[in-house]
């Protein structure tokens, strides 16, 4: 992987941090594509149990890096090829789809400003830590573009239609303790923990039931789209994957015992 985007695999546990601090975490296209290729790696290798995406610096990451952008788009123009904005389908498609749809929890540390794709990134986590001095924005109007990386999906499902709405016509930069109450960041803590606090969140996941966590992440996605009598048929066939889990008889044994449970993560 590049410097830009830093990966490592520890006992179950992969941390992906976006390392272009002097860039604010900007997106240029070598970031990119190693964002890109380290969350598909996440997802793919079957020992990874958990994942925690997270940065460097003062910023979480600020979304598109406008300075190569806008020499992209003039090269666009000399050319009339229109390839730049294939960004969204060669890059950043594909980094929502893999932490989103990955069957393992996706923890965000967000250690400072998310605006635009790096906003939708963090959105894209089941859970997220955050520094009780990070802000965010959406940013996507105010340099007149549309959402992308997820965010017309993930924020409305978070905040409800007509917040999202707000927020996407009217970009505006808020705090960390909006975000805590808008239901954005689940965990507010001083930013000097951070790294710690997102780093236990992540560990205590790539530790648990990693059959059960895939459902619930599959459940909570299923049901957000469908009728009750769907998702209790998909709640009835998700647990009986669970139920048939070596940790589900770990469990009950440890629990029958007073014993804390050593889950296998299968």
């Amino acid at each position: 992987m590049a410097d830009s985007v830093l990966y490592e695999v520890s006992d179950g546990l992969a941390t992906i941090t976006i390392n272009r601090p002097e860039a604010m975490n900007a997106m240029n296209t070598e970031a990119k594509v190693a964002l890109r290729d380290s969350a598909e790696a996440a997802a793919a290798d079957p020992a990874v149990r958990a994942v925690l995406l997270t940065a460097t610096g003062r910023a979480f990451c600020v979304g598109q890096d406008l300075k190569e952008h806008i020499s992209l788009l003039a090269e666009d123009k000399a050319s009339g090829s229109g390839h730049t904005m294939n960004t969204v389908r060669e890059h950043y498609n594909p980094v929502v789809r893999a932490l989103t749809g990955m069957p393992k929890p996706v923890v965000a540390g967000i250690n400072g400003v998310a605006a635009g794709a790096g906003l939708g990134f963090a959105l894209a986590a089941d859970y997220r830590v955050v520094a009780d001095t990070a802000s965010f924005t959406t940013s996507f109007a105010g340099v007149a573009l549309t959402a992308d990386s997820g965010v017309s999906w993930t924020l409305p499902r978070l905040i409800g239609q007509s917040r999202a709405a707000d927020l996407l016509l009217f970009p505006r930069s808020f705090s960390a303790q909006e975000a805590y109450e808008l239901g954005i960041a689940n965990k507010l803590v001083p930013a000097d923990q951070l790294a710690a606090e997102a780093a236990a969140v992540a560990r205590a996941l790539a530790d648990g039931p990693t059959v059960a966590y895939a459902a619930l992440k599959e459940s909570l996605a299923y049901g957000a789209g469908h009728t009750l009598d769907e998702t209790l048929e998909k709640e009835d066939e998700l647990q009986t994957l669970a139920g048939a889990s070596e940790d589900h008889t770990i469990a009950v044994q440890a629990f029958v015992a007073k014993e804390k449970p050593k889950y296998l993560g299968r």
